[in-house]
């Protein structure tokens, strides 16, 4: 899975209200392809009483599928697919992602665009 937690993503579909909207990606979840998106996918949750716990209502984000939602380039801070490249630091290769819309934009290599 290319996105990470921290990260800032634009929902692509799903929801009406949420289509469109840049938030931060609270938590990532690999094993099952999902992630819980900030105000995203907000649902209402109604808890029964509880012994002297009285009812409520919660309303709560749900994960979404990853593949609903795009990484944001920080460098042209629109929605972008991600690649990697390998760079050689202190004599090991390290796997750094990189955006491609930046790359393709602005004409340069793909080590001059890592996203963190």
């Amino acid at each position: 899975m290319k996105i990470r937690t921290w990260d800032t993503v634009q929902v692509m579909s799903g929801k009406s209200k949420d289509r469109g909207q840049k938030q931060e990606v609270l938590k990532a979840f690999p094993e099952s392809n999902k992630v819980l998106v900030k105000d995203i996918n907000v649902v209402t949750r109604h808890i029964k009483k509880q012994g002297t716990q009285a009812g409520q209502i919660i309303k709560m984000e749900k994960a979404i599928d990853a593949s609903n939602v795009m990484l944001v380039c920080p460098f042209t801070e629109k929605p972008t697919r991600v690649g990697y490249v390998m760079i050689t630091e202190k004599g090991k290769n390290k796997k750094f992602r990189y955006s491609k819309k930046a790359v393709a934009t602005k004409w340069g290599e793909p080590k001059d665009f890592i996203i963190k």
